[in-house]
Formats: C-alpha cells, structure tokens, sequence
C-alpha cells in the first residue's frame, strides 16, 4: 500500500489569543438517456423540516440540494483550495488532458475552475441534482448521473476522473474504482479528496494527532453520524483508505497525503488561520444539512433533539478554547500504459 505523506506542519501551534468573535445548468442537449433525464423529473425535489433534497434516486444522498448547502458547498470548495495552495488537483495530469470527469460534482466549482484552467480538455460533471450554474465555460458541461450504478461512459475515455466528498454515498468502492479504472485510458489518473468524520487536537502532554474526549458534543455527533451511514450500508468512515482501494483496483503510481483543516481561526500560522477562519464558517453552514435527514430518518430521531445536537454542535465549534482539526486524504493512482483490452 501507498505510504501517506502528511503535507502540513506536524503539530498545529495555537496563537494563545483569547476568544474571539468567529462566531440552474448546463446539461448536453438532444435526446434524454440514462444521464440526462427530463427537468420535470429531476427538479421534483423533495422538502423535509424545512430543507431540500433531490429527486432522481430519491433518498439514495442525505444532504440537501437547496440553496443554503450549495453555498456551503462552494466555500468548502475554497477551503479545499486554501489546503491545496490554490491546486485544484495533486495528479500530475499533464498541461493537456482531453477529456476529464467530475464524479458528484454537487453545484460544479470544481468542473468549472478545471474547465478554465485546462481549455484542451472536456469537462464533464455528474450529481444527482441539476443545481450547478447555466454560465459556464464552453468546455464544460453537466449531467445528472447516479454513479453509483453501473457507468455508461465508454471504456478507457477519460485522462482524468475527480471525486471529492463522495463520502456516505458510496457502498462498495472497490466496485466503485472498477468502475472508474475501467473507464480511465491507460496512462491517466484517478484522484479522491475525503475527510475524516473525526474531529483532533496537538494539545497536552500526549503530542499531536488526539481524538477530542468523548464526552465532547462533537464527537458524539460524529459517532452518531457514523452510526446512521452504517446502517445505510454507505459509510462515512473513509478518508485515508482510499489509496489501498485505488492499488486494489489496478492502479500504480498511488501516492497519498495527509493534511489538517483546523477549524476556528485559532492556530498561529497565518495561513493555517486563514483555512480555519473559513473552514469554521464551512462547518457552521454544513452541520444541519450534514445531520437532518441522518438523525430523523435513520436514527429515529425527532427534529427537536436533532436541533438540540446542532447547536451543542455549534457552540463547541466555536468556543476558542477547542483547538480542533479533521485531516483531509488527497489519494491519486495511475493506470497503467498496458493494459487488458477489457478493462
């Protein structure tokens, strides 16, 4: 198995500061197919106390598609972007692929930036909700899609496919990455961004890398959260084994990386602070959308004790005194140059 590579400092200093106050689409014209499916149907979303959440494979992804996720979805993008130094990617893809695929690509950030940054490529991004932007680059283009059912893009058609936070949605990635091995031509990459539901800290005399107590209200609600995906059979609890799924699924060349995302502007880096400063109002935006529909239809929770998680949630987030991080895995593989005609 690949060796992760942490790729930030190895303890993240706190700054000593006492508390603060950190309190419509593109899609491919012509005749509707498994990927295209007819308006009417797609945007019959369903609303549940008080949220959105989609039609096509209804019930199948437990977030919301409304507007306040989607925002939240879009700073966690920047998030994402301030870990990775303004990259929008670790595979090393070339200076010009022809052809790339955004797998859940949710309000499609990613797919446009990439479309932008890389104008010989074809960008392709598929989501469950058609709620991703109708101004968007000539290269790039939207597709409802559930990727979790058998792929009907062309074999070996792809330089490279994407999939970032596609965590709690999928039930077999072994199944999953034969899929996305199948479709990469030889010589491209396929790349994975997941976080840990899992919360840290460097604090005290044990060093780095400590699982924050039990008894913390955010900890509890990330076992619950765990609990819920299990029982859909789709789990949360990911990050940092998809690289030994990707060299199980016939790729080479698998690296992984390790990085922190504080959360909260507390960490004396500045630019640790900058990705904490967002990264809280991220989680700030996230944390209902993420534990709504979990906790009232799997746990059996009613929505006033599920409210009452939330804001014991929150108000752990954003007490100072928490010096709290998740760890981000970037895991990317190669396919090989020769390969079975068949795969």
């Amino acid at each position: 198995m690949a060796e992760t590579q942490p790729a930030t400092p190895q303890i993240i200093e706190a700054d000593g500061s006492g508390p603060s106050s950190d309190n419509e689409s593109a899609y491919e014209s012509g005749v509707p197919s498994d990927t295209t499916s007819l308006a009417s149907e797609v945007r019959a979303y369903k609303y549940e106390n008080g949220r959105r959440y989609h039609a096509y494979s209804e019930g199948h992804y437990w977030a919301p598609n409304d507007g306040k996720q989607n925002e939240q979805l879009d700073i966690f993008h920047h998030v994402y972007s301030l870990v990775l130094n303004g990259d929008l990617h670790l595979a090393p893809i070339g200076d010009h692929p022809q052809k790339i695929l955004d797998v859940g690509t949710g309000t499609g950030i990613w797919a446009i930036d990439m479309a932008d940054a890389y104008p010989s490529a074809k960008v392709i991004g598929n989501d469950l909700s058609p709620i991703q932007p109708n101004w968007v680059p000539a290269n790039c283009q939207f597709e409802v899609d559930d990727f979790t059912k058998p792929w009907t893009y062309p074999r070996s058609s792809f330089d490279f496919i994407h999939a970032r936070g596609i965590y709690g949605s999928v039930g077999s990635w072994p199944i999953f990455l034969r899929e996305a091995y199948s479709r990469v031509k030889p010589g491209g990459w396929f790349e994975s961004v997941e976080t840990t539901v899992a919360f840290y800290h460097d604090d005290g005399p044990r060093g780095e890398g400590q699982l924050i107590s039990k008894d913390n209200p955010v900890y509890k609600w990330c076992q619950f959260g765990l609990e819920a995906a299990e029982r859909l059979g789709r789990p949360l609890d990911v990050a940092g084994k998809v690289d030994g799924w990707i060299e199980d699924a016939g790729f080479i060349n698998v690296s992984q990386k390790e990085y922190k995302v504080p959360t909260g502007s507390w960490a004396k880096d500045a630019h640790m602070k900058d990705i904490g400063r967002y990264n809280l109002l991220n989680m700030l935006e996230a944390v209902e959308g993420f534990t709504i529909a979990l906790f009232t239809r799997v746990l059996g929770w009613s929505l006033t004790e599920t409210q009452v998680m939330i804001a014991q949630v929150r108000a752990e987030l954003t007490d100072r005194r928490n010096h709290f991080y998740f760890k981000m895995y970037v895991a990317y593989g190669q396919k090989p140059e020769t390969t079975d005609p068949e795969n």
